[in-house]
């Protein structure tokens, strides 16, 4: 018996309409509610009785009448079911709508939800096909044959586990030049909800927010929905315009600015050294946070890797966003964000309002993954990989595009940012694009000005060699396609 009978069909022995009616009634209204489905078992005859309390032929008698009526059918030792085809149900009222008002949210993806074949270019994403999944898998089975493995069932930090916290800070430190432990660190799942709830500790409403133009939507998005009124800051080839940003931190209030320094998203330009001290230098005199996310910090391929800005040792008011989906696979929801104690503290008090805890088990393997060094030799070997398929990418948008486009090889990342040499909107050419079995992104959301970019971001990490010479040429010939059309 699936459902609970006693409070779905209520029986009273002294209604004047007979209790098998009452039964049969009862069921029929069920059905036309869409709790019991067509080949829906019901209870055994027996079994019904003693949970109403009735005769036993009372509810035969309802059974019959419903299966004489077509509600209901009889299997041979199998039991009463709902039947397949069900008697033409009159219209039934219009359900009452809901008329309380509400927040309404509309956020456009970046990644597409079924790729279904395609050959996909997304924003950056690293191959899935690499991950250490066996490491992984092993990991958890060693914490599951753990002593006191029940102790990781229970309510865990908000601020995530420590053991990883503790591992996270150490990597930040050896490898990033940062200076923070365990309890300037909360882990999330991932990073973006480390940029929301950074932007609901950090925002008040009216508050003005900076950003980088083009730049990345979602984290645009976030910051609105915070009640942050914007401003967009143009980028060249060597990142942010800072000396554009002084001139804003003249006239209005800066609460915040949001950067992506390492690999600059959407144009994977890396924000020059002179650029970084300055922009540290005016957060000090104005007064204003800089989140920076740095998202795929890795794979930095040219020159040795810049460190982040928050391992300056000027820079108080940096709050440092990262996370592990860029480098294992996005479905390990492990990204992190440190920065001040006293502002990291709040961050985790709203995060357990939100959001309890993250997955104390994945959090414990990753963590031992980091320790035992796994997570490291699978970055040096996703890294070579990755390495050989932006070289590949070069040479095939050489090949193919010639002079359609203009590019610079990115000095780290997992995406060119290509840009036509004749007018074209994206979204139409995503349309046509995916009709050959190729998934581009279309780039005029990245435009918070609203001018046309006329170029792509396109994502090579997660496609191997032969994936990429397929997609970059069916993109050129239909942009040749288009070129002829004109």
């Amino acid at each position: 018996m699936l459902r609970p009978w006693k409070t779905i069909l209520p029986v009273d022995l002294h209604h004047q309409v007979a209790v098998y009616q009452q039964i049969a009634d009862g069921i029929i209204a069920e059905i036309k509610k869409g709790r019991l489905q067509p080949g829906a078992a019901l209870p055994g005859s027996r079994i019904l009785a003693a949970d109403l309390g009735v005769n036993r032929k009372t509810v035969v008698l309802a059974y019959e009448g419903l299966i004489a009526a077509g509600w209901l059918e009889a299997a041979d030792k199998k039991g009463t079911f709902v039947a397949a085809e069900l008697p033409s149900l009159k219209k039934q009222p219009a359900k009452t709508r809901s008329s309380f008002e509400f927040n309404e949210t509309a956020v456009s993806t970046l990644h597409p939800s079924n790729t279904g074949g395609l050959i996909v270019f997304n924003d950056g994403l690293p191959d899935v096909r690499l991950a250490p999944l066996d490491e992984l898998a092993k990991a958890y089975k060693r914490i599951f044959q753990q002593k006191a493995r029940w102790r990781m069932l229970g309510y865990g930090p908000a601020q995530g586990e420590e053991r990883l916290r503790i591992a996270i800070a150490a990597m930040l430190s050896s490898k990033r030049g940062m200076n923070t432990g365990k309890d300037t660190v909360c882990i999330t799942r991932g990073s973006q909800m480390a940029l929301y709830l950074t932007a609901q500790t950090l925002i008040r409403p009216g508050d003005h927010v900076a950003i980088e133009s083009p730049g990345y939507l979602p984290a645009w998005q976030t910051f609105v929905q915070a009640g942050a009124h914007m401003i967009h800051v143009p980028v060249d080839e060597k990142g942010l315009m800072v000396d554009e940003l002084e001139h804003i931190c003249r006239s209005r209030k800066l609460k915040a600015v949001y950067v992506t320094p390492h690999h600059q998203f959407p144009t994977a330009v890396s924000m020059k050294a002179e650029r970084r001290l300055k922009l540290i230098e005016l957060s000090n005199r104005y007064g204003f946070a800089i989140i920076e996310d740095d998202y795929d910090h890795e794979f930095h391929f040219d020159a040795k890797s810049l460190l982040p800005l928050a391992s300056h040792e000027h820079a108080a008011n940096v709050i440092y966003i990262s996370s592990l989906s860029k480098l294992v696979a996005p479905a390990v929801r492990i990204g992190y964000v440190t920065g001040p104690a006293a502002f990291i503290s709040s961050l985790a008090q709203l995060r357990g309002l939100v959001d309890r805890q993250g997955d104390p088990i994945m959090e414990q393997a990753i963590a031992e993954l980091m320790e035992n060094g796994a997570i490291s030799r699978h970055a040096k070997r996703a890294f070579q990989v990755y390495k050989e398929r932006r070289e590949a990418m070069n040479d095939y948008l050489l090949l193919h595009l010639g002079k359609q486009v203009t590019f610079s090889k990115p000095e780290g990342g997992l995406a060119y940012w290509v840009k036509m040499n004749r007018p074209v909107n994206t979204a139409e050419l995503a349309a046509r694009l995916a009709k050959k079995g190729v998934s581009v992104m279309p780039t005029e959301r990245f435009s918070f000005t609203g001018e046309p970019l006329n170029a792509l971001r396109l994502g090579y990490a997660s496609l191997n060699l032969q994936e990429l010479e397929e997609g970059i040429r069916i993109l050129s010939a239909e942009m040749a396609i288009s070129r002829s059309k004109k």
